[in-house]
């Protein structure tokens, strides 16, 4: 993060700010690597909050550096006209994930606008805030495919996938997580759009200890995976993923669709298609689905994967 990659950054920022978006959106990714000297940082607009994170540790030079641009931007013409009030940095290389509040009022929850949907997100409390945001055009893609539909959206975090199903018109979701606390943070998303939560069900269970109660509850027209990398205790990407695919025959109804997704920068589509290829063969590939053009990568296969495949038996 030497002097001309912040210069980049300024310039970034302050192009972005000159035509701030109406919603929630990524004002600059530099974990796809395509601007050097800036890969470990992003920075997210939260209306009117912007946020910065920090994914590993810069020097106390660097960092004081950082600031100042921040702050100078904070005082251009461009912050000014965008609404702009807030602006935190996140030290997520942190075991806390601690937050630096430079200029505004400490906030430790909102809501956001994604798609004309809100969502309630954390600030300064936790690594995520509670929305992935490359993930955009997945729920997109989710709410259009929703109508009539029963889904089950496994890892389901804080439910994104789920609001955006019922907004589509879905049937019923069954969402599945370990973590409870997420799933309540759910049903408030559910309730901020005013959904009738008779058509959610929230299961705060280990999936791998839990296939009856998920089998019991379907078939499904849609099967939602995206599963974290790595839990310590929960899931391994390379172990545990397959076992999740062997199972999608008996979860899918005939004509069915999965959404599989993964973020780790290692592996490829590839990794997907051929696990579904040998523990679902029942299951045809459709598409990859297109990444949000905020989230540029120097490389494609090192962004979000997410992967829509269709049951064809």
């Amino acid at each position: 993060m030497n002097a001309e990659a912040l210069a980049t950054l300024h310039a970034h920022l302050l192009t972005a700010l000159t035509s701030a978006p109406r919603e929630t959106r990524r004002l600059f990714h530099g974990r796809g690597r395509c601007w050097p000297g800036l890969e470990q940082l992003t920075v997210d607009w939260l209306q009117g909050v912007v946020l910065v994170s920090l994914f590993k540790e810069p020097q106390a030079a660097q960092l004081e550096a950082l600031k100042r641009l921040l702050l100078d931007l904070a005082g251009s013409a461009p912050w000014q006209q965008s609404g702009a009030h807030t602006l935190l940095i996140q030290h997520r290389y942190l075991p806390q994930s601690t937050a630096e509040w430079l200029l505004g009022t400490e906030i430790d929850e909102m809501s956001i606008v994604e798609g004309g949907l809100q969502y309630r997100v954390d600030l300064g409390r936790k690594q995520n805030a509670g929305l992935f945001l490359d993930m955009r055009y997945g729920r997109n893609w989710v709410r259009e495919q929703a109508a009539g539909k029963r889904v089950l959206n496994l890892f389901a975090y804080t439910c994104g996938f789920s609001v955006a199903a019922i907004e589509g018109g879905a049937s019923h979701v069954v969402n599945l997580d370990m973590s409870r606390a997420a799933l309540s943070r759910g049903r408030d998303n559910h309730r901020l759009n005013g959904h009738d939560l008779s058509k959610v069900s929230f299961l705060g269970h280990d999936l791998f200890k839990s296939w009856g109660k998920v089998i019991n509850s379907g078939p499904y027209d849609l099967v939602i995976i995206d599963p974290p990398s790595f839990q310590k205790g929960s899931f391994l990407l390379t172990k545990d993923y397959q076992r999740v695919l062997r199972r999608l025959p008996e979860l899918l109804s005939p004509q069915g669709s999965v959404l599989a997704c993964m973020n780790d920068p290692a592996f490829g589509a590839d990794f997907l298609i051929d696990g579904v290829t040998r523990e679902a063969p029942s299951l045809q590939f459709q598409q990859r689905l297109e990444n949000p053009p905020e989230f540029p990568d120097i490389d494609p296969q090192s962004g979000l994967k997410a992967l829509v495949f269709k049951r064809i038996d």
